[in-house]
């Protein structure tokens, strides 16, 4: 598992890219190994994934009758959900690619936008650990999860115009793939699981 100086040196790089400067490129392994390396996010993401899960745990059982618990299969059912909004635009994109005749950018792609998951969770996870633990806070953080997907798009949108050299179309429609299907497939395998709060 990359150590937290390997980690820090593909963010860096990756800081780079959302500025525009294409010397980020030298930071990142677009190798083979770099791009199964760059699916180690996954663990490190794992911390402020938990934080999200107490949170949707919380949110769960409110809408329960009282005295009503979870157990372990509850924690599996949201891990199912997760891999599947990691994986899925991932899959979603490199067809995009192919369409396009850009497959020999995916592997670039993959491990920009798994290592830019690092960080991006580790953002929601503060914001709804703010939520959990102050609950009093809930309007700011509401407006700061706004700012953040804006955030989020407007560093995915940079990093794809700097892997694709700026084509635009494409650059829109992977944008799109990456993030909307994810959210749509959320709602519907937490529904589907019977994770969602009613």
């Amino acid at each position: 598992m990359p150590g937290i100086r390997e980690v820090q040196y593909y963010l860096a790089g990756l800081w780079l890219l959302v500025r525009m400067d294409p010397r980020g490129f030298r930071f990142l392994d677009m190798s083979e190994r770099g791009v199964n390396r760059s699916f180690w996010a996954i663990p490190w993401c794992l911390p402020p994934m938990g934080i999200s899960w107490l949170w949707w745990r919380q949110a769960f059982l409110q809408t329960m009758p009282p005295h009503t618990d979870v157990g372990l299969l509850f924690y599996f059912r949201l891990g199912l959900v997760e891999a599947a909004n990691w994986f899925v635009p991932l899959v979603l994109a490199g067809l995009l690619l192919l369409a396009f005749h850009k497959g020999e950018r995916f592997a670039a792609l993959i491990v920009s936008v798994n290592w830019l998951g690092v960080p991006l969770s580790y953002i929601n996870g503060l914001l709804l650990a703010l939520v959990y633990f102050l609950p009093g806070l809930v309007g700011l953080v509401s407006l700061l999860l706004l700012a953040f997907m804006l955030v989020q798009v407007f560093s995915i949108a940079r990093i794809l115009r700097m892997i694709l050299h700026g084509n635009g179309l494409i650059v829109g429609a992977l944008t799109l793939v990456l993030l909307v299907p994810s959210l749509l497939l959320s709602e519907y395998l937490q529904r589907f699981l019977g994770i969602y709060p009613v």
